[in-house]
C-alpha cells in the first residue's frame, strides 16, 4: 500500500484491520472519536517497539529487530470511521501495511516517522495518570471535526 493523503481510502476500501498499540486500545478514546467500539481482539507484532515520545502522552511505532508490540486489532471500520482516525492520527505517522503472525487478516498500522525516547509506552501509566483527561481531548477534537 503507498502512503498518501488520504491513505485511510485504501484500507477502507480494501477492507483492512487496523493494528493500534496505544491510546486507541481504549474504549473510551475509540468511543470518544467514532461512537462505538469496533470489533477488537488482542495482538502482537515482532520487529517493533512502542516507543514513548518525547513531549507527548502517547506513542509511536518504530522499528526494532529483537522487540515485541503488543497491540489490538480493530475490525470492520468503514470509511467515515477510517476518516476520523486517519484525521486525528499526528501527520508524523505513516500508514503502512504490516504482517501479523498466523493471521489471514490485512492489516495496516501507524508507524511513526520522527524521533523517540529510548523508553517503551507504557498503557497502565497512561491509564493511571491521563485517560479520562485525553478521553475529553478527544470528545472535544471530535466535536471540532
Amino acid at each position: 500500500m503507498e502512503p498518501s493523503a488520504r491513505r485511510w481510502e485504501q484500507c477502507a476500501a480494501q477492507g483492512y484491520s487496523l493494528f493500534v498499540y496505544g491510546t486507541l486500545q481504549f474504549p473510551e478514546v475509540l468511543d470518544a472519536l467514532i461512537g462505538r467500539v469496533p470489533q477488537r481482539r488482542a495482538a502482537t507484532v515482532t520487529g517493533w517497539r512502542v516507543a514513548a515520545l518525547p513531549g507527548l502522552l502517547y506513542p509511536g511505532l518504530v522499528p526494532e529487530p529483537d522487540a515485541l508490540a503488543r497491540g489490538l486489532v480493530l475490525r470492520g471500520l468503514n470509511a467515515a470511521e477510517w476518516a476520523v482516525l486517519d484525521a486525528f492520527e499526528d501527520d508524523q505517522y505513516d500508514l503502512r501495511a504490516i504482517s501479523l503472525p498466523s493471521s489471514a487478516d490485512r492489516v495496516s498500522t501507524y508507524v511513526w516517522t520522527a524521533a523517540v525516547a529510548q523508553d517503551d509506552w507504557h498503557p497502565d501509566q497512561f491509564t493511571e495518570t491521563y485517560l479520562p483527561d485525553f478521553v475529553a481531548h478527544c470528545a472535544d477534537w471530535r466535536r471540532g471535526f
